[in-house]
């Protein structure tokens, strides 16, 4: 038997569910081709003292992984490879689904696909919050996409006008050692549709909107996302949604809701109507808050029959544009010429409004800042500090000079024990899968994009036992998977896609901080794509072949 690679002596957490088994994986054009005891050859490996007496404080299913390394049973059969991955005293997972991340532009990056792939993250899904590049069928659509969500997505290098999604797909297809899915983003839809109305779609408008929707999911998108704090989102209602929704079918609604923490059982209440009115499937963005409100309205959702998911990310601290956190409502965001001209002759009424948002200007620390990239990674008050300005009047600067481009990471008031807390407990509903929500744009960027996915192994399965290695496997792997229409991913099984990851179980972990934001994790040395090793002791390989899913 003749295999293209072969993964000897691993423990397979398949994603099943299962507990896992000491088995080799042999792999034929890209797809798992045998699964057991393939191995001609009998190998022995002794665990140190020292091995041992770590594995004893791990889960235990990752010392088994170390302690029981028996000799591999020879083969009947002679076995031959092109390529043979000894993974004695590791695990074979599926490889990892980030269900939220912003890689729109910067996964053609390597340093971006380094990052995802030192996690065990195989698969992006992008087209988040209801802003991305595609649909766009004007150029005004389109750079209001870009402009808008520059500190976000970034700048994407193939992109020089309007943009079909099955052009944006093409562009990803075998560009990159990661696959990307592609959610369609009402907010781009709607501008290109109604160009920044702050109010209610006509029926001419909703039916445009439902012609792109259909033509972009016939073309190989994943869903519809919405961001309802972001222009123009919030300013469709549920109607608008739900009928948009109905063009879905058995893929998913994803919203970043109208409203998370204590705001979190409107912007539920509004979620749960979408879902009723449309009979759609919903996926709830980065889910966060105190879990003592927030899983009881999971639990209430899928208690009245709503198909319901949600991913969330192992960190207390969120991420995005300053104009979001800071502008009220009557500075036209959407119309950036307007908004920079508001901010320039209403710093009296702004002062005004700023005044009460002392306790906010200590927790945002600058992530991205055109023009003033000596202040990335200062707080905004030491930032305005080292101007001689106050926080309000600095902030009111920046944002102009940016045209509205900055960026930030900022703490929530329940960072600490509490919040800790409820971040574990999140993570172990049956309804949660990972997303990182990684924003890579900046000098200075939130650290979940290059450690998320290492701190939900190494921090909450290994340490705490939050969650089981085959727990884990089915949240970051095989759920999202499922969710997102991909059946041929997120298992370990014959006939899958070899989309798999080898983890060291005693030494995966993420490094990135706040303080240093883009450090490498560590511990998950080979990865492969489609059956391709794109990462060999830690290193990509330089192979591409990432492709652009397409959902089942």
């Amino acid at each position: 038997m003749t295999f293209d690679v072969l993964i000897t002596g691993g423990w397979v957490v398949d994603g099943t569910g299962a507990p896992a088994f000491r088995a080799d994986v042999g792999i034929v054009g890209g797809h798992v081709r045998a699964l057991g005891r393939l191995s001609e050859t009998t190998t022995e490996a002794e665990t140190t003292e020292a091995e041992t007496t770590e594995a004893e404080t791990t889960a235990a299913a990752a010392s088994a992984a170390v302690t029981a390394r028996a000799a591999v049973t020879a083969s009947a059969t002679p076995i031959e490879a092109e390529t043979v991955i000894d993974a004695s005293g590791r695990y074979v997972l599926p490889g990892l689904i980030d269900c939220h991340a912003h890689g729109d532009a910067v996964v053609f990056d390597q340093e971006i696909q380094l990052a995802a792939l030192r996690q065990g993250v195989t698969t992006l899904v992008l087209g988040q919050d209801g802003l991305s590049f595609a649909p766009t069928r004007s150029v005004a659509a389109l750079d209001y996409a870009r402009r808008y969500f520059a500190a976000v997505n970034g700048a994407h290098p193939g992109i020089d006008g309007p943009v079909s999604v099955a052009e944006l797909l093409a562009g990803y297809d075998r560009a990159t050692a990661l696959n990307t899915a592609y959610l369609l983003p009402h907010g781009t839809i709607r501008f290109d549709v109604m160009g920044p109305a702050e109010r209610a779609a006509d029926p001419g408008e909703l039916c445009a909107m439902r012609a792109v929707i259909e033509t972009g999911l016939s073309e190989g998108a994943a869903g519809l996302s919405t961001g309802l704090e972001y222009v123009p989102g919030r300013y469709a209602d549920a109607d608008e949604l739900a009928h948009l929704c109905q063009a879905l079918g058995a893929l998913p609604y994803v919203t970043h809701m109208r409203g998370y923490g204590a705001s979190a059982p409107t912007g539920m209440a509004e979620v749960v109507a979408i879902a009723e009115r449309s009979r759609a499937a919903v996926h709830v963005s980065h889910y966060h808050g105190p879990a003592s409100t927030l899983l009881p309205l999971v639990e209430d959702a899928r208690r009245r029959g709503v198909d319901l998911s949600f991913d969330s990310y192992p960190y207390l601290r969120s991420s995005t544009i300053l104009a979001m956190v800071t502008l009220p409502a009557w500075v036209p965001a959407a119309d950036t010429d307007h908004a920079v001209s508001l901010l320039g002759s209403e710093h009296v009424r702004l002062a005004r409004e700023w005044a009460g948002l002392g306790d906010l200007w200590p927790r945002i620390t600058l992530s991205h800042a055109p023009g003033f990239e000596w202040a990335e990674g200062m707080t905004l008050p030491a930032a305005a500090a080292n101007q001689g300005m106050e926080p309000a009047e600095f902030c009111r600067i920046l944002l102009m000079e940016t045209r509205l481009e900055a960026g930030c990471v900022a703490a929530r008031p329940d960072e600490g024990p509490e919040g800790e807390r409820s971040v574990r407990e999140i993570l172990q509903d049956p309804a949660h899968t990972g997303g990182s929500d990684g924003i890579y744009v900046g000098g200075h960027p939130h650290p979940r994009g290059f450690g998320a996915f290492a701190r939900y192994l190494g921090r909450h399965v290994r340490e705490l036992g939050d969650l089981t290695w085959e727990q884990a496997a089915v949240h970051l792997a095989s759920h999202p998977a499922r969710r997102f229409g991909l059946p041929d991913r997120g298992l370990v099984r014959r006939g899958q896609i070899a989309d798999l990851i080898i983890v060291d179980p005693l030494r995966v972990a993420d490094t990135a901080t706040y303080e240093n934001p883009r450090a490498l994790a560590v511990g998950v040395d080979d990865v492969l794509v489609s059956g391709v090793p794109v990462l060999r002791g830690g290193r990509l390989t330089g192979e591409t072949p990432g492709r652009a899913l397409r959902p089942a």
